[in-house]
């Protein structure tokens, strides 16, 4: 194995074609098993293909009502992919997997470029197989893409800096800006090191560095709010209701429910006044009742379904509080990303990452223009360091953002891994104890996270072996010249070492059905999502059977309601309306039709009130009503209710039977 590994290192361009196949390999594996994906944007998919504004404005459902959460950019590729392959589940992945697999040559070529084949190829190599990584890739939500335009602005700014030339910081800050219209405030994450790259590096003069940088700040503003200005300066009756937001606003959008309220939580409320949800309490933050929602009114689940073990406070009341996902990513503080439940995420070479930046600090000592080792301290290691401090002490996130860290672990990997090697060309002796001592470490770390997910753990004394194989070979060959095979052969088995944890982690995530859910996430072993996902995040899905749509929509739909409302709907724009994108979005994948989220993604917006609703019903756009279930605040509002008891006939025609999740549904027939 190690001759092997050895020749490809030798062989750069045969190395980076067998790393490109592997992360081909691990994307497209299993892939039956994304199923629809996440059926919120597959939905809009379907959505978007149907009109150009609801294209445009990336609409949640045929009819417009609504639109995503998130900007246009990633679900414009979608929705182009699923223009050529139909709306369905790999072609609304397929273009988060196709960057996955072109970010593995990319970040080959951005550490080539300073450090040379080898560490590029080592880089490339965990880009390839970072769990996180994988579990994003084959989903679509639009972080891989995301991550690969940010590559590419990492390009920009690396050849601004070594020109010093105005149109490469120009082009970064447009790919920031496009960036930003993929997933708003999370593409500025990288920024500062991107800023501060050029500012203590490129050999040109302060005063034109920080016109440069103003520039470029203006540029990147314009291409990030151009989308957002156009939106918000159509007149909102013109357009869908921006989602997520509480003012119907594309601006508030990014820098509330996109921006700070991700920092500092609060994000089931929504609105400038959104508190964080506390597991277990109501919505006015009292003890709950075991068996309650978050309004202390009593669950009922329907037959056949089982509510978890102390299930009390959260849904159906609204599924996304602000510490509804407590179980998802656990609590705020310097170790959140190497505990559980996250370090199974990117934990596994976190550590050596780190510990990478300290070697290059200790390179030399720093002056301006910074050395090609600073350099990726401030570029790699401010790049990481940003993103571990914010994700850290963020108030909320979901565990598949983490995919984030992975370009920048990565180069550093490489790159530290190759600074060892050249220590040990100087210094034998010290190399070789670096070098096993840091991936012996990093592998002790890499058994207790494996550990604490599956009992399954003697494959894991492969790795120690190889390891400790390495470190005789190295030893042997101290006395040798400075790259005799055998020495090289042992380094090349300490990497093996360092990386076949994560990798057969890589592999599990791909093999994993549930790793592939509604939100991505790596393998977890033996434990189930809803064991990892405890307290109120269990409350927000029951166990369910078949037939049931899960939380963020996903699940079945209930045929005999569809033949109904198909006979008494023709012509209409709507064929029925609910409470959120939870119980709509199956619909609007298995009709075609539009569906009204009144409460849009989880029940949260004011998307509709019950004189607009009138309105609707008096037009002939709309007749069928489906109360009940997962209901959010958009739902259980006084006057949607008053509205629906006083307006309102109960269809009793349609049994509803389990159609929505928690029961108690009720179909209103209000144009009858």
């Amino acid at each position: 194995m190690g001759g092997i590994a050895a020749r490809a290192l030798s062989s750069p361009l045969l190395a980076l074609a067998m790393i490109m196949l592997l992360a081909a390999a691990l994307n497209l594996i299993n892939i039956e098993a994304v199923g629809d994906a996440n059926t919120y944007y597959t939905a809009a998919v379907e959505a978007m293909l149907q009109s150009p504004s609801n294209f445009f404005f990336v609409a949640a459902e045929p009819g417009g009502s609504v639109t995503i959460d998130k900007p246009p950019l990633g679900l414009w590729l979608q929705a182009i992919s699923a223009f050529f392959l139909g709306v369905n589940g790999f072609a609304v992945v397929l273009p988060q997997i196709l960057a996955g697999i072109f970010s593995v040559p990319l970040l080959y070529i951005l550490v080539k470029r300073w450090f040379g084949s080898r560490a590029g190829l080592i880089a490339a190599l965990v880009m390839a197989i970072m769990p996180v990584s994988i579990a994003v890739q084959r989903n679509n939500t639009m972080d891989a893409t995301l991550i690969f335009t940010l590559l590419l602005a990492a390009y920009a700014f690396i050849r601004a800096t070594e020109t010093g030339k105005l149109k490469w910081l120009l082009i970064g800050g447009v790919l920031v800006g496009l960036g930003f219209n993929i997933k708003m405030l999370q593409a500025f994450l990288p920024l500062p090191a991107f800023y501060a790259l050029y500012f203590l590096s490129a050999s040109v003069g302060w005063r034109r560095k920080i016109l440069h940088l103003a520039l470029t700040t203006f540029v990147l503003l314009a291409v990030s709010l151009s989308w957002i200005i156009v939106v918000d300066l159509i007149p909102t009756d013109q357009r869908p209701y921006v989602g997520s937001s509480q003012s119907n606003s594309a601006l508030e959008l990014a820098v509330g429910y996109n921006g700070l309220q991700r920092l500092l939580g609060g994000l089931g409320r929504g609105g400038s006044n959104a508190q964080p949800f506390t597991p277990g309490t109501t919505t006015d933050g009292q003890p709950a009742t075991p068996g309650t929602d978050a309004n202390g009114q009593s669950i009922t689940p329907p037959a056949g379904m089982t509510p978890p073990a102390g299930f009390a406070g959260g849904p159906p009341n609204g599924i996304a509080g602000g510490g509804m996902f407590g179980g998802e990513i656990g609590s705020a503080g310097v170790l959140r990303l190497f505990t559980q439940p996250l370090d199974n995420e990117i934990g596994w070479l976190l550590p050596f990452g780190l510990l990478s930046i300290g070697l290059l600090v200790l390179a030399g000592r720093p002056r301006l223009p910074l050395s090609r080792e600073h350099q990726a301290v401030v570029l790699w290691g401010g790049w990481l360091v940003t993103q571990v401090i914010f994700f850290s002490m963020a108030g909320f996130f979901h565990a598949y953002y983490l995919a984030m860290l992975t370009p920048p672990l990565a180069a550093l990997v490489g790159i530290g891994l190759m600074r060892i090697w050249g220590i040990h060309q100087q210094r034998k002796w010290l190399g070789i104890i670096l070098l096993i001592s840091t991936v012996g470490a990093s592998l002790v770390y890499q058994m207790t996270i494996a550990a604490g997910y599956t009992d399954t753990l003697p494959w894991l004394l492969i790795p120690a072996g190889i390891l400790i194989i390495g470190a005789i070979m190295l030893v042997a060959a101290r006395e040798l010249p400075r790259y005799s095979r055998l020495a090289v052969a042992g380094f090349v088995c300490g990497l093996i070492a360092l990386t076949s944890v994560p990798a057969v982690w890589a592999g599990a995530s791909t093999l994993s059905s549930d790793a592939n859910a509604m939100l991505p996430h790596a393998y977890e072993g033996n434990s189930a999502r809803s064991e990892r996902m405890s307290g109120s995040a269990q409350a927000g899905a029951f166990n369910r059977p078949d037939g049931m749509p899960g939380a963020f929509g996903g699940g079945g739909v209930n045929t005999e309601l569809i033949e109904y409302l198909q006979a008494n709907t023709q012509g209409m724009r709507w064929m029925m309306a609910v409470g959120s994108s939870n119980e709509g979005a199956s619909y609007v994948l298995e009709t075609g039709r539009g569906v009204l989220y009144m409460g849009g993604f989880s029940g949260q917006d004011p998307v509709v009130d019950a004189e607009s609703l009138q309105a609707l019903v008096d037009s002939g756009e709309l007749r069928y009503i489906l109360s009940g279930g997962r209901r959010g605040p958009g739902m259980s509002s006084s006057d949607i209710s008053t509205w629906l008891e006083s307006s309102c006939a109960v269809v009793t025609d349609v049994s509803l039977g389990s159609a929505t999740a928690f029961g108690g549904s009720t179909l209103y027939d209000c144009g009858g």
